[in-house]
């Protein structure tokens, strides 16, 4: 059973962290800064943006340990800021373009998910079984990385467009917490702090992708 969840937990993780770097790399490229292409990036290839600690090893841990939010992340797309016509703008563009592509991932996802599950008169112990639940971590996962990359700790995406929108001096004070950012994530983790906030924004979006049957039936599975 640890196995089959693996599988239907890991498979559209690295494709929902391939999508988010690959959105950035995109919206770069389009508002003047080709780095993310020059490097060979723009890419729906896996393989190109796997990160060992992030795409396998944190996902894993999470796992083992039971934690209610799996989630991990790829090698971060290149991006020179300064070849953007318009910075300001154009950095809150790139730096949110990795979220709203989750987003709109998911909601597919969860069109999927649904059509597929009220055709479950046809899937029981097959093959279908396996995929509606592949989609409905799909949906969750995309929903945890867009939600998760939007809190504002630096480096997430959602420090990058606070920066952005915050006067110049604040800005720099925020960019100084910057070393200190992965322990920040790491206490919100342990301290149940980072459940607390992605279930509040998480849930109901989840609820909207999955509709309220197919969320019985998928955190069903979840549980077990």
């Amino acid at each position: 059973m640890l196995l089959n969840k693996l599988v239907v937990m890991i498979v559209p993780l690295l494709f929902a962290v391939t999508i988010h770097e690959v959105a950035h790399g995109w919206m770069a490229n389009r508002l003047g800064d080709p780095t993310a292409k020059w490097s060979g990036r723009l890419t729906l290839n896996p393989i190109k943006h796997l990160d060992i600690m992030g795409s396998f090893l944190l996902p894993l841990m999470l796992l083992l340990i039971r934690s209610p939010i799996i989630f991990g992340y790829a090698k971060p797309v290149p991006v020179n800021f300064a070849n953007l016509r318009n910075y300001r703008r154009d950095t809150v563009l790139v730096a949110s373009a990795g979220a709203v592509a989750n987003v709109l991932t998911a909601l597919l996802c969860g069109v999927a998910f649904q059509i597929v599950l009220h055709l479950r008169f046809f899937w029981v112990e097959s093959i279908l079984t396996f995929v509606v639940y592949m989609l409905g971590y799909s949906v969750l996962i995309n929903l945890i990385l867009a939600v998760f990359n939007m809190i504002p700790v630096p480096p997430l995406d959602g420090s990058r467009i606070l920066a952005m929108i915050l006067p110049p001096r604040y800005a720099t004070q925020l960019a100084y917490i910057e070393r200190f950012g992965m322990i920040i994530i790491i206490f919100l983790l342990f301290t149940g702090m980072l459940n607390v906030i992605m279930a509040f924004f998480v849930e109901p979006m989840l609820r909207l992708c999955l509709g309220n049957e197919g969320l019985s039936i998928f955190m069903h599975y979840i549980m077990r």
